[in-house]
């Protein structure tokens, strides 16, 4: 199960990343991952506390698998054990324009053996809702501070 969404900002790649990767301010901005802490290298973990639209919030502690600066964001998170319900969440950038613009693909693959119980049709919708909603504030943010 997939859940893929992608939105055309006005700023260059090396301006998303470093709003990505400003951990410390997505409490500014960001209305589904309202705070996340941890060291950004591969590997490591994070603590990610997302509020889906509508939605109850809840943390969770996923693993690094890729920081690829102005490229590429990506981590792999499971509910209590690998396999029951995993999630491997990714931003990727994509320069546009000569790099004066960015695509933003924000994407996320869920699988696992309580797939079906854990994740109907109403939690696909609030998280894609959540994941629409992160996109359009990051523009906002990318857009106004430059």
């Amino acid at each position: 199960m997939d859940i893929t969404t992608e939105i055309l900002v006005d700023a260059p790649p090396a301006r998303v990343w470093a709003i990505l990767t400003d951990l410390a301010a997505y409490g500014e901005w960001n209305p589904f991952i309202p705070r996340i802490e941890g060291p950004l290298a591969a590997g490591e973990r994070l603590r990610v506390h997302i509020r889906p639209p509508g939605g109850s919030g809840m943390t969770f502690r996923p693993r690094l698998l890729a920081v690829t600066p102005e490229k590429e964001l990506r981590w792999l998170g499971h509910l209590l054990l690998p396999g029951l319900f995993d999630g491997e969440h990714r931003f990727r950038l994509e320069a546009l324009d000569g790099g004066t613009r960015t695509r933003l693909h924000h994407s996320e693959s869920f699988s696992g053996l309580l797939l079906p119980v854990i994740f109907g049709a109403r939690a696909q919708s609030t998280t894609r809702a959540g994941f629409e909603a992160m996109n359009a504030a990051l523009k906002r943010r990318a857009e106004t501070a430059m």
